[in-house]
């Protein structure tokens, strides 16, 4: 009789820590951060980046995906490029008035500097509804300093931070995963808000190849560029002067 006491003991200890577990695991499944944030949710979104277009002129695409919500959710992408690539503050302007573009710049930028001269700069890429939450971002290469070999030169791209704020509220408390960081509220309202950013995407870099010049040809170029000057002016002399036009 004892031991059958102590079986039935055992078995119902087992059966409540199992229960238990369940119950913390569904619990830890719907931990609500915030702004209707909740971790299981946060688990579904998605980041993805890509490079399309040739040359020197792309355009860097940006996507995010997630689950459905019954509220809006905003997406900021905080981006901090190379020096081997910059954007048109100017272009960026005309695509916000045509196509409704939120990218905002950290400082205007130099569009004639060659790369290295140049710095890395930052640009806040806003997405909003409607979904899907997309854009293309024109972006351009800089000019290389010519090596003693040419060749080509690599740009590598590493994605951006990602930041995601609710309509319904200012704030938001920090997940285990996650945390808390101001930055401007739109591209509009600058002003900082609470967003949350999303740790843990698994987004890989884009790169681009360049073309670089080979100053071991330094010399022979510029002969030849004086060489062609020189007989198109001669040219252009002659028939100034066989048609008498001074």
């Amino acid at each position: 009789m004892l031991l059958l006491r102590f079986v039935v003991t055992v078995l119902c200890l087992f059966f409540c820590r199992a229960s238990q577990k369940g119950n913390d695991l569904v619990a830890d499944e719907n931990d609500d951060v915030g702004c209707g944030f909740v971790s299981s949710w946060l688990e579904s979104v998605v980041l993805s980046m890509k490079l399309t277009k040739h040359g020197f002129h792309r355009d860097l695409v940006y996507e995010v995906r997630h689950e459905p919500t019954s509220h809006p959710v905003k997406v900021l992408l905080l981006h901090t490029l190379p020096s081997g690539v910059y954007m048109d503050q100017y272009q960026l302007a005309d695509l916000s008035e045509e196509m409704g573009l939120q990218v905002l710049l950290d400082s205007a930028l130099d569009l004639e500097s060659p790369a290295h001269v140049s710095s890395a700069f930052s640009a806040l890429v806003f997405l909003g509804p409607p979904e899907p939450l997309h854009t293309a971002v024109p972006v351009h290469a800089r000019y290389h300093k010519a090596s003693s070999s040419g060749g080509w030169e690599q740009i590598i791209i590493n994605p951006p931070r990602l930041l995601l704020r609710s309509e319904h509220c200012d704030t938001v408390d920090p997940g285990l995963s996650h945390r808390v960081v101001e930055a401007p509220c739109t591209i509009q309202n600058q002003s900082l808000c609470s967003w949350l950013e999303i740790h843990g995407l698994q987004v890989p870099s884009v790169s681009l190849d360049l073309p670089v010049g080979d100053s071991s040809l330094l010399i022979p170029v510029c002969a030849v560029t004086t060489l062609v000057s020189l007989l198109c002016s001669a040219f252009l002399f002659r028939a100034v002067w066989k048609h008498g036009i001074f």
